[in-house]
Parts: C-alpha cells; structure tokens; sequence
C-alpha cells in the first residue's frame, strides 16, 4: 500500500475521482509513472493511441491483453485494453473499473 503522501498514492486519489493524472517537471515535460521530486499534477484528456500490445495467456485464467498506451499530452502508460480486438495504432480513452483502476476502451475516431 502506498504512503498517504506518495505520488503514487496521489494518482490513485485521482483515479478515484475518475481522473488520469500525470507530472510534468519544471520545464513543463510530462513524466509518467510518477515519482518524488518537484513537479506539478496535471489531469489528462485520457485518449491515446495503442503503442504495443500482447496478450498475456494464464494457466487457469481467461486471456488478457497488456498494452503500451501513448497519451495525447505526452506520456506513456502501461495499461490493458478491453476489446477483443487491440491492435497498434488503435484511438484508445480511459476508463476506471470499481477499484479506481485505469484502463481503455476503443475511442470513436472524432475523439482523437
């Protein structure tokens, strides 16, 4: 569990509020995940475009993407996409499931 005042914990307190937050640094480049040091939050638009992706095959659990996900404001994130069909080059925007967890969904193409 992360410490009450840790970047980390920071980022999950925005995805609670169904928010991606990200840090840029003094010169105002994104920096993603985040870490100790002084910089600022930003809140992003969550749309992106599917870097890489592979699907991960357990033994006793069904199969589950794990995707390389590249943010319009500049960062990329390791996330997974839910759709049956992830593919490089896909518009992606971020969801939250009940936990504060971030992942993506297909975007409609007007978005991007």
């Amino acid at each position: 569990m992360a410490s009450p005042h840790s970047p980390f914990a920071t980022f999950q307190e925005h995805c609670a509020r169904g928010e991606l937050a990200f840090q840029i640094d003094d010169q105002g480049a994104p920096m993603f995940p985040p870490r100790v040091g002084p910089t600022k939050w930003q809140v992003s638009q969550g749309r992106g475009i599917v870097y890489s992706t592979t699907t991960v095959v357990p033994r006793e659990a069904p199969p589950y993407n794990v995707s390389l996900i590249d943010l319009a404001e500049g960062f990329r994130m390791m996330s997974t996409v839910q759709s049956p069909d992830v593919e490089i080059g896909l518009a992606v925007e971020v969801r939250f499931d009940d936990q504060a967890t971030a992942y993506f969904v297909p975007a409609e193409a007007q978005r991007i």
